[in-house]
């Protein structure tokens, strides 16, 4: 799917491709060999720049050629409310034009629309990029708070269960949490890198940087560090309570176990008696006019006494 945007501040602009304007916005989602090469035909972007975020297992990189440069970073997905992963996004920038490039549509592009359009400006093409980048930050951010929310919900759960299904959840979520640490490595790596190209010749007429747009990127080199440090601090709670939960629901299995073995014993003192008494032989009480009732009290005794001295040894 191929769109066109031209925003200045103050109108948002549909396009297509045949009517190219200098400072429009080219999102490519999940993009056809032919939508590719009519964007590199148009823009002059190279075709390789353009399929680099198709990989879903591609890395977080920053690529210069004379006239464009990619930037490849990795943004944050929910899939469901304990599934979370990452996905490349490819963003080239050119003398005239702003490229992006993603396998799926997601909320960090979704937000730069015609309801927020005096929120960016499509032909500021180094602002618009650290923006798109401070977005990616924030949804990290917010994802976050969302897992952490959930395992907090989860633990309340484990508190009352003796099932696996939490133990599931836990584990889903701490595999988000390590996709999200590799990404915001890497991701860190990319903008101190677009820091430093202030004094590469070769960029500066693809990446000006204003002072303002310099404490943009300062403010998503922040975010993604605090970002960084949340994902690590929720990996080491969420490791800690899976192996704790993991250890209190096999303590509950045998608790359970304990309290079944106890009522098995307890059972089979009536019923070894009532077999003793049920052969045919002669046995005591047999012609004793409550021969049962002597029987069944007795049983009843020694059950009541065996449970006594099981439940003085905490057993259940």
């Amino acid at each position: 799917m191929l769109k066109l945007f031209k925003n200045d501040g103050e109108t948002f602009t549909d396009l297509n491709i045949t009517h190219l304007m200098k400072g429009t916005w080219l999102k490519l989602v999940n993009p056809s060999s032919e939508e590719l090469n009519a964007v590199s035909e148009a823009t002059g972007a190279p075709l390789d720049f353009l399929k680099a975020a198709l990989d879903e297992e591609e890395r977080s990189r920053i690529e210069l050629e004379e006239e464009c440069i990619l930037v490849l970073t990795n943004i944050p997905i929910m899939l469901n409310e304990t599934n979370y992963d990452t996905l490349p996004l490819g963003i080239i920038s050119t003398e005239d034009y702003l490229i992006t490039v993603c396998l799926e549509d997601n909320p960090v592009l979704t937000e730069f629309n015609k309801e927020n359009y005096r929120s960016f400006n499509t032909a500021k093409r180094t602002r618009f990029l650290f923006q798109i980048l401070y977005k990616s930050a924030t949804y990290y951010l917010k994802y976050l708070r969302q897992i952490n929310k959930r395992t907090d919900q989860i633990e309340r759960e484990l508190r009352q269960s003796l099932k696996n299904q939490e133990i599931f959840q836990l584990m889903d979520l701490q595999k988000g949490l390590t996709y999200f640490t590799a990404s915001l490595r890497s991701n860190g790596v990319v903008m101190d890198r677009l820091m430093r190209l202030r004094s590469n010749s070769q960029s500066q007429h693809l990446i000006k940087m204003y002072e303002e747009d310099e404490d943009l990127l300062e403010d998503v080199i922040i975010e993604n560090n605090q970002a960084i440090q949340m994902v690590e601090m929720y990996t080491n709670i969420l490791s800690s309570m899976t192996d704790a939960f993991a250890s209190i629901i096999s303590n509950n299995l045998n608790m359970v176990m304990k309290f079944l073995a106890s009522m098995t014993i307890i059972l089979a003192v009536p019923t070894m008696i009532a077999s003793f008494w049920g052969m045919n032989v002669s046995v005591p009480f047999s012609n004793h006019p409550f021969g049962f009732l002597i029987i069944l009290v007795t049983a009843t005794c020694i059950a009541g006494v065996s449970s006594f001295v099981l439940w003085r040894k905490n057993m259940f």
